[in-house]
């Protein structure tokens, strides 16, 4: 017979990835405290309060899931990192997991890996008129696509919706990831592996001699692999990356601020796209109101006083958090000869922002506030995504 601790470990972890699955968290964050192992999930980019474990059961839990994703069970003072695989409801969940030593004992994260993330291109949350413009760029034979935004943004699932658009049978594409997301069977796909020296900049030098087509760089991250890609775009490839950055015009000064010639940038530099996730405000409890004072972005108001809009209430269907599911805004600037001229003087972001100004394109926050104005989302969540 098996230790009943054990026993009950191993249903308690099963218990807490069926929750999660089914609340179609991203992450699992088991927490040492002195009395419990604290469980918080990730929904939709926020955390959720969840049941905390029994201390009693508490290290069983951990170790549980450290011998699954075969890491050393007795090192409880180095961070590890795995991967396992789960099926609490008889389906298969993938999971990565990773230990940080803290002082009441190890934190757990588990990352969990689904398949279904990926998500159609039509799907995004991008305006009809972006949306074309987007197919037209990913058809031409070459150029340089950037999704930029902060860390959970989406970018990387934008990315794969846009390699999702190729005919694979025709063109050979592949990608540089760190580390691979989803795994897209049609397309060849690396992991960069820093100890082995297998780097971005040796991994793009590595594809450019594979004769590809299309190239997607998981992040643009150093001046060697910047000009790596900027340089295949010119020669002949179409390159997709993505950049940490604000909004579209950082993304432009930062590609200068990295030491590559302006004059390559300027001339392989086709798009520039700039994300967030707003989070769905929940059908089952949205509560509608009425906007007293008119909501405007800079001159023009965007959502006239007396409109009705959303408000987030919070129920059982949305783990009282009264939003459920995500959705993109996107700021697309497609670069035109204004633009590169700007690039090559390397102008400051105020003649960018007024030059984007000059020529409508939407900022993130105007996007953000036309989807309140759908009914989409509320204003509380288009102001925490856009500050």
């Amino acid at each position: 017979m098996s230790d009943p601790i054990e026993q009950g470990a191993v249903l308690v972890l099963d218990e807490i990835i069926r929750r999660a699955a089914r609340a179609k968290a991203s992450d699992v964050h088991l927490e040492p405290k002195r009395d419990r192992l604290n469980v918080r999930f990730r929904v939709d980019g926020e955390m959720v309060e969840e049941q905390s474990v029994p201390i009693d059961i508490a290290l069983e839990v951990v170790s549980r899931v450290k011998v699954l994703a075969r890491m050393d069970i007795a090192e409880r003072r180095l961070p590890q990192d795995g991967q396992l695989t789960l099926s609490p409801n008889g389906e298969l969940v993938h999971l990565r997991a990773s230990t940080f030593p803290s002082s009441l004992g190890e934190k757990l994260v588990l990352r969990i890996l689904s398949g279904q993330t990926l998500i159609p291109f039509d799907k995004l949350g991008l305006e009809p008129i972006s949306q074309a413009v987007v197919r037209e760029l990913v058809d031409r034979p070459q150029g340089f696509i950037v999704a930029s935004g902060p860390t959970g943004a989406g970018k990387t699932s934008t990315l794969y919706s846009f390699l999702r658009l190729i005919d694979t049978r025709r063109t050979n594409v592949m990608t540089l990831e760190d580390p691979i997301e989803i795994e897209l069977p049609q397309i060849t796909q690396g992991q960069t592996n820093i100890k082995a020296g297998f780097t971005f900049a040796t991994g793009l030098r590595a594809i450019l001699r594979q004769d590809p087509d299309v190239i997607m760089v998981g992040e643009i991250r150093d001046a060697e692999t910047a000009g790596i890609a900027l340089q295949a775009s010119l020669t002949g490839h179409l390159v997709l990356s993505t950049l940490h950055t604000s909004d579209a015009v950082e993304s432009v000064v930062r590609l200068v601020d990295l030491g590559v010639e302006p004059w390559i940038i300027a001339n392989a530099l086709t798009a520039v796209l700039s994300q967030r996730l707003v989070r769905i405000v929940c059908k089952s409890c949205q509560e509608e109101v009425t906007v007293q004072e008119p909501i405007v972005d800079g001159e023009e108001t965007i959502i006239p006083a007396g409109s009705k809009i959303m408000r987030a209430r919070g129920c059982a269907q949305c783990l009282r958090t009264g939003y459920k599911g995500r959705t993109g805004i996107f700021e697309v600037v497609v670069v035109d000869d204004d633009m590169r001229e700007m690039v090559k003087a390397k102008a400051s972001p105020r003649e960018y922002r007024q030059l984007l100004r000059k020529r409508g394109i939407a900022s993130l926050r105007r996007v953000g506030l036309q989807h309140v104005r759908d009914g989409i989302t509320t204003i509380d969540e288009v102001v925490r995504v856009t500050t």
